[in-house]
């Protein structure tokens, strides 16, 4: 009764401003040429006549629906989209393997597209790192295992690292398709508005991170260098402008050091091994190296070289120095490095280049590439400063050595 005494009242009150306006033939108040030259008056009408059929529409929670439609109809584009670059990337990773004479290719998109890890408990931390580590390596030797059982075993092996890469492309694109689109249809399941108006806020950031992956499947397929090789890119050129004593070799799986002389100081330089898309196991390589207890016991300093992730309004390829290791490890190798550091009372020293998400995973662009230059310049300046002739130093260049080779 409430309601339709309300509603009686709303309609009152129309009725009488349009009444006392003029806007009826019978009005007693106003004239027909008054009526028609009163445009300002005809707007103030409407607008009520709006106001009030808004607000009968979200009173009956009608408005609330034609929202949560036009919502869902926004974030469904976007989503087509997404699934786009999805079918991209599978087609890139479908003629990379046919291309290298894989078998059952289709078999191998399928098994590695919705691969997913089970992360270890966390509510009982103790040897968390351990379990996180083998968790993290089983699934990278297993999915390696399925690329490189389907290929040719001619195949070299770059080539079988760059596939890996790009189906871990695909799987991150196809795991952002398909979690967007359940939060999606769970919301209007549910006729859960607010759940879907998340999904339409958050869907320009998930968007720019889809087109991102999407993008690197070009330069991956390729095996250009991305932003991420900035590290190995600045540890084959610091190797480059020192004198050898021993050529790189590799050390532990994926990973490779060499020894050289800089300013009579004995500079051990790790990265991961190239051409190949990987970040190899640094943390592990630099644990190797101080089993050798002359290294350990000359070691005057550790840096690290590594990509970072800009704030917005940074300029891409500018660098900064800290303390620490500069590494985006989950935790199994930076916590190595950190303990190794600590036992041994050894200063830790940290420089990164800056630059964007997208930029992290897309080709490599000039900005970084002299960012790169100004990184070693950095190290070559801690390296005369922090330390002294007969010293050892490891410089560290951590990051994804796609298109970096060994000095």
């Amino acid at each position: 009764m409430k309601q339709l005494v309300s509603s009686m009242t709303i309609h009152n009150n129309i009725y009488n401003v349009l009444l006392i306006h003029g806007f009826f033939p019978f009005s007693s108040n106003t004239s027909t040429t008054e009526t028609g030259s009163s445009l300002a008056t005809w707007i103030i009408a409407l607008s009520i006549l709006a106001s009030t059929i808004m607000s009968m529409l979200a009173f009956l929670g009608i408005s609330q629906g034609m929202q949560l439609r036009i919502w869902k109809n926004q974030v469904e584009s976007k989503l087509r989209i997404i699934e786009g670059y999805v079918r991209e990337a599978e087609s890139s990773a479908l003629e990379l393997l046919k291309s290298s004479g894989a078998r059952n290719p289709q078999d191998v998109v399928a098994r590695v597209k919705d691969f997913f890890m089970i992360g270890p408990v966390t509510i009982e931390p103790i040897d968390i790192i351990r379990r996180l580590e083998s968790i993290i390596r089983t699934g990278e030797v297993h999915i390696e295992r399925i690329v490189k059982d389907s290929l040719p075993s001619s195949i070299s092996e770059h080539i079988l690292k760059n596939t890996v890469t790009l189906l871990s492309l695909l799987n991150a694109l196809n795991t952002i398709y398909k979690y967007l689109r359940h939060l999606l249809l769970l919301g209007v399941k549910s006729k859960n508005a607010m759940l879907v108006a998340q999904v339409w806020m958050m869907m320009p950031l998930y968007l720019r991170i889809a087109k991102a992956y999407r993008e690197a499947v070009n330069a991956v397929s390729k095996g250009i260098p991305i932003g991420d090789s900035a590290g190995p890119l600045a540890a084959y050129k610091i190797a480059m402008e020192s004198k050898p004593l021993s050529k790189m070799k590799e050390i532990v799986k994926d990973t490779v050091y060499g020894e050289y002389n800089y300013e009579d100081r004995r500079l051990i330089v790790v990265k991961a091994k190239g051409p190949g898309s990987t970040v190899g196991r640094p943390g592990e390589a630099v644990e190797k190296l101080l089993e050798d207890t002359t290294i350990a016991s000359s070691l005057a300093a550790i840096i690290t070289i590594d990509a970072a992730l800009k704030f917005e309004g940074e300029e891409t390829g500018t660098i900064a120095e800290g303390i620490g290791v500069a590494m985006g490890d989950p935790g199994p190798e930076k916590i190595r490095i950190e303990r190794l550091a600590s036992k041994l009372r050894v200063p830790l020293y940290a420089i990164v280049v800056k630059m964007s998400m997208e930029e992290a995973i897309n080709a490599i662009t000039q900005n970084i590439v002299e960012g790169v230059t100004k990184a070693v310049e950095k190290a070559k300046r801690i390296i005369k400063e922090s330390t002294r002739p007969g010293d050892t130093i490891i410089l560290v260049g951590v990051g994804n050595s796609i298109g970096v080779g060994q000095a």
